[in-house]
């Protein structure tokens, strides 16, 4: 049984039976007779499409049913039915927010048609919601003032408004999916999907079905019929990640792609026009694979109209106290954001970071999550980052007592709060009485 469901609203019963039957092939019907029921249940649950008449008897009509939508489901298409002669009413309707309106006498399939466009609408608002989401949830992230970086922040400021191709290089962990989302975010594309794919992760043989889709009975497996990420990121962008790692057969395709606009799906002739962004990326020289052989130099050129190229870390050091302090508070227990002492600071930012980024997020996250007092120093990170001498001998004077290290992170929360102590022990997890005796060790009490 299929999850979605749709609210059809007529004082007609005879209307809404057939309205029922129709759309009953794609999810589940409820009825209301009027608005004032109508609201009802859209306060009562939440629908993917609603299909109402315009015309309806006091109280209401096909207007205030689509308000209560805008009201309770903001994100739900209204698809407006109303008589040949109520046309203006519909136009009304439409500058108010309604998906499409439809004229009666029913035409089955323009009320089939039109509910299938508004639900895939509504699907493409879900699934862009959840990609706003993955950007912000994201490990990679543009963070730091470095001029290296501000030169990268403008080239994305001014090729955000094309829609000419993008190459991004760089090193792998530099955030390459990142800027590539930024450009998107920021472009007249930004409502419409933005699509990633690792073409270093996808067979050669899956490669040209992956972007272009096939038909059905195409090859041994198809068993139905597919449509490739060129056709579902149409309207947006597509990321193709690892452009370097694709082969000479899809080099040609991806080249015709950008030429002329359309694909082929495996299997068919017939062409199909798409409209979309590419932006792609590699951490290969490919100016060296087209002297050996290995990618062609025209798509190369097709590629790289915008050329973005990301430093490495170490290039930037700049920018890693940055990074680490805005690491350090994603990854916080309880909110409260850790303490990175100078030391530990001056060894992160000396370091070489071979995975760049990512790999910097990765090292602070662990050592988070293997601290319990919130202060990290040296002896927090793995060598050659820590100080494995002192991790051996544990000096005194280097090197503090976990009774000390934990009265200093109570001080620190405490602090955070502004001397609240039943929300500093709310965020540390402990009674009042266990706060006392976190302050009071090895330091004295803390006023």
């Amino acid at each position: 049984m299929s999850s979605t469901r749709i609210l059809v609203v007529d004082d007609d019963p005879q209307a809404r039976d057939l309205l029922q039957r129709l759309l009953g092939t794609l999810g589940t019907v409820t009825q209301a007779p009027d608005p004032k029921r109508a609201a009802e249940r859209l306060a009562e649950g939440s629908f993917d499409l609603v299909m109402t008449d315009m015309a309806m008897p006091e109280p209401g009509d096909g207007l205030k049913v689509l308000q209560a939508v805008k009201t309770h489901l903001p994100d739900t298409p209204v698809i407006v039915v109303t008589a040949f002669g109520n046309i203006e009413g519909a136009l009304d309707s439409i500058q108010q927010g309604a998906f499409d309106y439809l004229a009666k006498p029913f035409d089955v399939d323009a009320i089939l048609r039109v509910a299938r466009r508004a639900l895939e609408q509504k699907r493409l608002v879900e699934e862009n919601r959840s990609l706003r989401q993955q950007v912000e949830r994201t490990s990679l992230v543009l963070v730091g003032r470095s001029p290296a970086l501000l030169e990268v922040y403008k080239h994305v400021a001014r090729a955000a408004a094309s829609n000419v191709p993008v190459l991004i290089t760089g090193e792998t962990g530099t955030g390459k999916e990142m800027v590539a989302r930024a450009l998107h975010k920021r472009s007249p594309r930004a409502s419409g999907p933005f699509i990633p794919v690792d073409c270093g992760a996808i067979t050669e043989s899956l490669m040209e079905s992956e972007l272009f889709g096939h038909a059905k009975g195409s090859f041994t497996g198809a068993s139905g019929a597919r449509r490739g990420v060129f056709e579902e990121a149409s309207g947006g962008t597509l990321f193709l990640d690892e452009i370097g790692d694709v082969g000479m057969k899809v080099q040609s395709q991806l080249l015709r792609v950008l030429q002329e606009g359309e694909i082929r799906r495996v299997g068919e002739s017939i062409p199909v026009k798409v409209d979309v962004r590419v932006v792609a990326a590699t951490n290969k020289d490919l100016k060296a694979r087209v002297v050996e052989g290995l990618f062609r130099e025209d798509l190369l050129y097709r590629l790289d109209v915008v050329h973005l190229h990301l430093p490495p870390l170490r290039e930037r050091r700049e920018d890693v106290p940055a990074l680490v302090e805005h690491f350090a508070a994603r990854h916080a227990r309880g909110g409260v954001r850790p303490v990175v002492t100078p030391e530990a600071m001056t060894r992160l930012t000396g370091y070489d970071w071979p995975g760049n980024v990512r790999q910097l997020e990765n090292v602070v996250a662990r050592a988070l999550a293997l601290n319990v007092t919130g202060v990290l120093g040296p002896q927090d990170f793995p060598e050659p980052i820590g100080d494995a001498t002192q991790k051996l001998t544990g000096l005194a004077g280097d090197m503090p007592s976990l009774a000390e290290l934990s009265r200093r992170y109570a001080a620190h929360v405490l602090q955070h709060v502004g001397g609240n102590k039943s929300e500093a022990a709310r965020l540390l997890d402990v009674d009042r009485k266990t706060l006392y005796k976190l302050l009071e060790s090895e330091g004295g009490a803390e006023s």
